[in-house]
């Protein structure tokens, strides 16, 4: 190992400095360098005072210093202490006249490596005191830059923000470190000796626990994900790597587990799991609703043919009336579907959440029952909102009923309002929603609570938990999606017997909108009429009973199935066009542009439109008010007739309203 050779083969040479004024002793030490020939080869340097031996070392760098050195003389001792703070990693050699052991001491107290007395000093005893000197330096050089090494790991182990877990073989806890003691509650002397199964949570098989330990007992890293235990008994979610560790023998001695804390994490992508799951059934149920209402139009549109054909007297009277409500609650279910995939029309107005709950909460108690005491604790100086009336009466309406069927024997449900600031706090606790200003709208009930297997599904639509036929599935699907078309947020805590906590979160508006126009539905106006209408629609099964109608109620109907024939024959008809009825969407050419085009022939038509498609699709044609000229399908013929005498005596005054 010494000396080392340098790349030709030849030994290193040492760099060595005296220090000290007595100029024999440089002579005599270099002469005996030069008489062992090729047994230590070494430069040698002289400084004869401290402040020289300073400069010396801070211009070179040197293998080992020699100290003139007697026990009165201090100075040589300081030099030593401050070149070792100064972390010079040299050997020191101190020349002494008596070597006795008073000196010995001070002198390896001092920082000494090695020691030599003047009187024994001859070219062995040097070369084997500078060659013993040198190699114990370079050993403690090594089992200190070995403890430095161990002092960094412990202090990475230790600051570490991951959970660290070291067992013996057999699985026994001989460390763990403070993030182990933060995350799971126990302190290091409650665990030390323990098994790790403390931890145990009860969520996974035994199977994953043997795959674990089959795995490192073979020597192989362990990687997987398990739920955990606190010691309060809250479940933590660990990504868990265990690691073999091996001696020098190749015997399996410890096992080190680094496991990382993902319980936020895999909350947030459950969430947004649940968003886009929930978005892809909303962009489903879109479309099933349109061809469904198209569907309805035919049965209800016949079936209120037939109805004014026969008399109340006649026997199939009774059967008509229970095909038309039979029709109407397949219409409220598509509604419901609609509302749930964010594609429900919506007539938004801004609101005082209070006066508008106060209309609906009046009409609660005949619906919950006398066995639910029903409190009210509206909030003062309320936020105000943008939401639409209906929609918001539907929201309540589904989270009371939802709370009644939770408490069969009675109960409390309280509705309770108030203004919300949403911080990074509250963030973290509520997750996908966004911090800001919000009007908070909380339903509560003493009922018998949402089990915890049930809560991610329970918005998902068809999805319930009621007995068959007490429930379709559709009433908190129906809130999710009015919440989520809203811009709100809703948040869901619920405990077996307990009860449960539906906490909507709606934008707070700010300004104040000009007064919107009046919506207040009309008297009942007759249906009758004798202006000249053009019914433009491509399903001949809705056109058909919709145009047999209108012409028994006085209309003259010129029928088109498309926009290009309803062109072509307001091209031919030369009278005055007084109203077209038209659907949206349409093969070839839709009902937006169509309307464009007529607009230009003849200006003083006016316009209904009609369809069973989503609002992003309705709301492309920018020409359609929602809140003046639009019926959502389906729509009853009796609707229709309404909508064309008011649009016909006042255009675009009111809305139509009811049930249509």
């Amino acid at each position: 190992m010494y000396p080392e050779r340098t790349k030709g083969c030849e030994p290193a040479r040492l760099q060595l400095l005296l220090i000290g004024h007595r100029e024999e002793d440089y002579f005599i030490i270099q002469d005996l360098l030069r008489a062992n020939g090729d047994l230590i080869a070494a430069d040698l340097d002289q400084a004869q005072t401290f402040a020289e031996a300073h400069t010396k070392l801070a211009e070179k760098s040197y293998d080992l210093v020699l100290f003139e050195y007697e026990s009165s003389e201090r100075e040589a001792l300081e030099i030593v202490q401050q070149l070792r703070l100064r972390e010079k990693t040299v050997p020191f050699l101190f020349l002494t006249e008596h070597a006795d052991e008073a000196t010995l001491a001070e002198a390896i107290e001092g920082g000494a490596c090695e020691y030599v007395s003047r009187t024994e000093l001859s070219h062995a005893s040097l070369v084997r005191t500078i060659r013993n000197a040198v190699s114990l330096h370079q050993i403690d050089r090594r089992r200190r830059i070995a403890e430095e090494k161990l002092r960094k790991l412990y202090s990475a182990v230790e600051q570490s923000a991951d959970m660290v877990l070291i067992t013996d073989s057999l699985g026994a806890i001989e460390y763990v470190n403070p993030a182990f003691e933060k995350l799971t509650g126990y302190s290091r002397a409650e665990v030390l000796g323990q098994p790790p199964r403390i931890l145990k949570s009860g969520e996974q098989g035994p199977e994953v626990y043997r795959t674990l330990w089959e795995t490192i007992q073979a020597g192989e890293v362990y990687r997987g994900v398990l739920v955990n235990r606190k010691k309060t008994g809250e479940s933590f979610i660990a990504e868990k790597t265990i690691t073999p560790v091996r001696d020098t023998a190749g015997r399996i001695t410890h096992f080190i587990s680094n496991d990382r804390d993902i319980s936020e994490r895999r909350r947030l992508e459950a969430a947004l799991f649940q968003a886009q799951k929930m978005d892809a059934i909303g962009q489903l149920a879109g479309g099933v609703a349109h061809d469904f209402n198209n569907l309805l139009m035919v049965i209800s549109s016949y079936a209120e043919l037939m109805q004014d054909s026969i008399g109340p007297e006649h026997r199939l009277h009774r059967n008509l009336q229970e095909i038309i409500g039979a029709s109407r609650r397949a219409a409220d279910l598509t509604r419901q579907l609609l509302a749930f995939g964010r594609k429900q029309m919506q007539s938004l107005q801004v609101l005082d959440l209070n006066a508008a709950l106060d209309g609906i909460v009046k009409l609660l108690p005949r619906l919950i029952g006398e066995d639910i005491v029903l409190t009210v604790s509206p909030a003062r100086d309320l936020g105000k909102v943008k939401l639409d009336p209906v929609q918001l009466e539907q929201v309540v309406m589904n989270l009371a009923v939802n709370a009644r069927d939770a408490m069969p024997g009675g109960g409390k449900l309280t509705i309770t309002t108030r203004n919300a600031e949403l911080g990074d706090n509250d963030i973290n606790h509520h997750m996908v929603v966004p911090k800001g200003e919000y009007v908070l709208l909380e339903v509560t009930d003493n009922g018998k609570g949402i089990a915890k297997q049930h809560l991610p599904h329970i918005f998902e639509p068809f999805y319930t938990t009621k007995e068959s036929g007490k429930g379709t599935g559709l009433g908190l699907a129906t809130v999710y999606g009015i919440v989520k078309q809203s811009g709100g947020f809703i948040w869901v805590n619920s405990e077996i017997d307990i009860g449960t906590t539906f906490k909507i979160y709606f934008p707070r508006i700010r300004h104040v909108p000009l007064p919107s126009v009046n919506t207040d539905p009309l008297g009942d106006p007759e249906l009758h009429g004798s202006e000249t209408l053009l019914l433009v629609e491509d399903e001949a099964a809705v056109r058909h009973p919709a145009s047999e109608f209108l012409k028994k109620c006085g209309y003259t109907v010129i029928e088109a199935g498309d926009g290009l024939h309803a062109i072509e024959a307001a091209g031919k008809f030369p009278g005055r066009i007084d109203l077209m009825i038209t659907d949206v969407v349409m093969p070839g050419m839709g009902g937006g542009q169509l309307a464009e085009l007529l607009k230009d022939s003849r200006p003083e038509t006016k316009v209904i439109f009609v369809s069973g498609y989503a609002e992003t699709i309705v709301q492309n044609h920018q020409i359609i008010e929602t809140r003046t000229n639009f019926l959502q399908k389906p729509f009853t013929l009796a609707c229709l007739g309404r909508k064309i005498r008011e649009i016909l005596s006042k255009a675009g005054v009111a809305a139509v309203g009811g049930a249509c």
